[in-house]
């Protein structure tokens, strides 16, 4: 069976936009941007595939192995109660990711919408939506995170739905002013001409043509999502002991540090650091896309 021409012709030119597509991503990202983004991808993995890869129960002790060095039982080595620590690295970067994902994720769908509907509304509106976000931009994300433990104690999701409040104002004040300049743009008058309701213009009109710069702004405020978890868990307020979590096993490195044994310390604090490293630089490549856009 022949391949009619002009079938032969787009798949030609399907074929010849792939480097393209990869150079367009390449100048986009940057190398260090690729990077960070396998690094990125590297850690995803690791904790999605963790309950198949991991050795061992990352929760069952080995008092015989305890504060054991690499060894071909324990490629890392084992923590004070024997529990092997490439086990807990890989069952704790799925709470070191998946924390933050969610504070992001909750503090970007409410800060959108507070700034849509300041930008669209003004007025009295905006006033007071601007003036609470002021007030909350005043307090450091993590205080919410630490009152909401103590109100209602510590665990994982308490400290999720505190530091969320604490996070919407970096979202917010960003999208405002970016939606206020799409308010004034012709094809807004266009489509309140036409009928479409505010609701209709904000989510299908300007919430497209902001949604780069929404993008970068949470994927920036991600590096700082994972310190402020890492940091409330070391604490001890956060993710609570059997769990591995690393700021939970930084804390309880340190106790192994003084026996001569860092290797729970600085695997999970070297993790935490590439973490961060790579959403950041991958969040500092997006927010310059984005206001080159702009």
């Amino acid at each position: 069976m022949t391949v009619p021409s002009t079938t032969r012709i787009a798949l030609s030119r399907d074929v010849a936009q792939q480097p393209g597509r990869f150079a367009r991503l390449t100048r986009k990202l940057g190398v260090p941007g690729l990077i960070a983004a396998v690094v990125l991808a590297v850690f995803v993995l690791v904790a999605a595939l963790a309950p198949w890869a991991a050795p061992y129960d990352p929760n069952f002790p080995d008092l015989l192995a305890a504060l054991s060095g690499p060894s071909a039982q324990h490629l890392l080595g084992a923590d004070a109660l024997g529990r092997d620590l490439l086990s807990r690295l890989m069952w704790g970067a799925r709470i070191t990711l998946l924390g933050p994902t969610l504070v992001i994720l909750i503090s970007t769908v409410i800060g959108t919408m507070l700034a849509l509907l300041a930008a669209w509304n003004r007025g009295r509106v905006d006033t007071v939506i601007s003036w609470v976000l002021d007030v909350l931009f005043a307090v450091p994300g993590i205080v919410f995170g630490l009152i909401a433990v103590a109100i209602f104690g510590p665990n994982l999701m308490t400290v999720v739905v505190g530091l969320s409040i604490g996070y919407i104002p970096y979202v917010a004040r960003v999208v405002r002013g970016a939606a206020l300049r799409e308010r004034g743009m012709p094809y807004v008058q266009a489509a309140w001409l036409q009928g479409q309701s505010g609701i209709g213009i904000s989510l299908t009109q300007i919430l497209p043509n902001v949604q780069p710069i929404v993008v970068a702004q949470a994927v920036s405020s991600l590096g700082f999502a994972v310190i402020d978890l890492a940091a409330v868990s070391f604490l001890g307020l956060g993710v609570q002991p059997p769990t591995a979590d690393l700021g939970l096993m930084v804390k309880s490195g340190f106790d192994s540090v003084l026996r001569g044994q860092p290797a729970e310390a600085i695997s999970a604090g070297l993790a935490i650091v590439l973490i961060v490293w790579s959403i950041t630089v991958i969040g500092d490549r997006l927010t310059s896309n984005a206001r080159s856009i702009r």
